[in-house]
């Protein structure tokens, strides 16, 4: 009988056999005092340590809403701190996070939204001349999905609230629970010839980009890094995010055209 497995490349290094949750949890035990997100529009820091607890409180805030290992949880928003809490607390949870362009409108955005299944779905009130809510409402009575819908700046503190109300045995209940092979995200290609397709990723596969990626850029805890590009696709979120959290440099994000000034 054969027995499926993983092969690479020659490489003395071997894959990572771990869950993101995971591998966070062993950079924060080693680094957590060092700094780790900083977003300078919104006057934002944290070290290891508190962006875990902050992580934590966004997961138990996911259960709260009822998340479920495998449900679809939407992001839809420009780069900000939220943004990151919220891809590693779906990932701690094992629900998965489909990452939503920004700049999509009301045709794309319906159409992510249900091919996805969307159960929950996170957004922005707006980016740049777009009114988000606004575009929710309109898609409202000929799209089933979002079933559950949390502004930043008008629900998030309430969607943290809820939380509380989860203990910790719990979230570690629902870790224990999860495989490396778990699908993890759901990121959209261009759609330049139709609509948009739904790739579906793993804890295994953005894990591993990431890791290799820091290898080869070799990445220090001396190093900064700077992410200017959006956080929906690769680059952002497995090239900068989930490089960055393995290797623990501490990384920020920053519109391009204030790179230089700051």
């Amino acid at each position: 009988m054969n027995t499926p497995s993983y092969s690479h490349g020659a490489n003395t290094t071997p894959l990572l056999g771990e869950t993101i949750g995971q591998s966070l949890k062993r950079t924060v035990e080693k680094y957590g005092d060092r700094e780790a997100l900083v977003m300078v529009e919104q006057n934002y820091r944290a070290t290891y340590q508190e962006f875990w607890e902050q992580v934590e409180q966004v997961s138990k805030a996911l259960l709260a809403y009822n998340i479920k290992r495998g449900d679809r949880v939407g992001i839809w928003s420009a780069n900000r701190y939220e943004w990151v809490l919220v891809q590693f607390a779906t990932a701690r949870v094992g629900a998965i996070l489909v990452t939503i362009n920004p700049g999509y409108k009301t045709n794309d955005l319906q159409y992510a939204l249900r091919q996805s299944r969307v159960n929950l779905l996170i957004a922005a009130p707006n980016f740049r001349q777009t009114n988000y809510v606004e575009m929710l409402e309109a898609i409202r009575p000929t799209c089933e999905y979002p079933k559950q819908t949390v502004i930043f700046d008008r629900d998030w503190e309430a969607f943290l609230e809820a939380g509380k109300r989860i203990s910790t045995a719990e979230l570690e209940a629902r870790e224990q629970s999860l495989t490396f092979d778990d699908p993890i995200n759901i990121q959209y290609t261009s759609g330049t010839t139709g609509f948009p397709k739904g790739a579906t990723l793993s804890h295994h596969n953005i894990l591993n980009n990431g890791f290799f990626i820091g290898e080869i850029l070799k990445y220090t805890q001396q190093d900064r890094v700077c992410i200017p590009v959006p956080f929906y696709h690769c680059f952002g979120m497995v090239i900068g995010n989930m490089a960055s959290s393995r290797t623990a440099p501490p990384w920020s994000s920053q519109p391009p055209l204030s790179t230089r000034s700051r």
